[in-house]
C-alpha cells in the first residue's frame, strides 16, 4: 500500500487537493477532521481545564483558542501536547485499517507534516502550493482572520519553498481546479505504475 503524505501551508489549497485525491478513489484521512472530533468530544474538557474559557456548550471555540495560543509559544506547546497524540493515533488506526482492507493507496492530509516530523510515516510527499500573494488573499478572506493572525500562523509553518524542495510532487493550486485535478490524476497514475522503492526513502 502506498501512503501519501499531503501537506501545504495555510491557504495553499491543501483541502481542495485532498478532495481531488478522493475523487480518484484514494482513501483520505483528514487531520483537521480528527482535531474537530477532539474539540467537539471528550477533548473539550481537557482543553478547557488547560485553557479556561475557550469552550461553549461542551465544545471548543476554535477562534477563542486561536486568539489565546497564537503568539504564545508556551501555550501553543501545551495545546500540541494534547492534540498531537490524539491525531497521531487516529492516523495510525486509519492506516492500519486501510492495510487490512487491502487498499492500494491512501492519503494522509497532514497540515504540519514537516513540522511534526511526519515524513517517516509516509512513502511519498505531495505539497499543495500557490504564490505568496494568492496565499495571503485567500487567508485574509476568511472570517475573523487578521494580518497579525496570518503572520503568526505563517511563522510557525515550514516555508513553502522548503516544502516544495522536499516534496516528491507539487500541486500548484492557483492555476485553477481543472489544472489541479489533472495534476492529481497524473500523480495517481504515476504511483500506480511504480514500486514505492523507486522513490527512495521517505523524507
Amino acid at each position: 500500500m502506498i501512503v501519501i503524505g499531503l501537506t501545504g501551508s495555510i491557504g495553499m489549497g491543501k483541502s481542495t487537493t485532498a478532495s481531488l485525491f478522493a475523487e480518484t478513489g484514494a482513501r483520505v484521512h483528514d487531520s483537521d477532521a480528527a482535531v474537530h472530533e477532539l474539540y467537539n468530544g471528550a477533548g473539550a474538557a481537557i482543553i478547557e481545564a488547560e485553557f479556561p474559557g475557550v469552550t461553549s456548550g461542551g465544545k471548543v471555540d476554535r477562534r477563542k483558542l486561536a486568539d489565546l495560543v497564537l503568539g504564545d509559544p508556551a501555550a501553543l506547546g501545551r495545546l500540541e501536547k494534547i492534540v498531537h497524540p490524539h491525531v497521531g493515533k487516529a492516523r495510525s488506526d486509519f492506516v492500519a485499517e486501510s492495510r487490512r482492507e487491502g487498499c492500494r493507496m491512501v492519503v494522509l492530509d497532514i497540515p504540519l507534516l514537516f513540522e511534526i516530523g511526519g515524513g517517516s510515516e509516509v512513502d511519498v510527499i505531495v505539497v499543495a502550493s500557490a504564490p505568496a500573494d494568492v496565499q495571503r488573499a485567500r487567508v485574509l478572506a476568511r472570517p475573523g482572520m487578521t494580518e497579525e493572525k496570518f503572520e503568526a500562523i505563517v511563522q510557525k509553518q515550514t516555508p513553502d519553498a522548503e516544502k516544495r524542495g522536499r516534496a516528491h510532487f507539487v500541486v500548484e493550486t492557483h492555476r485553477g481546479i481543472e489544472f489541479a485535478r489533472r495534476r492529481v490524476e497524473s500523480i495517481v497514475r504515476c504511483l500506480g505504475n511504480f514500486q514505492i522503492e523507486e522513490f527512495g526513502e521517505s523524507r
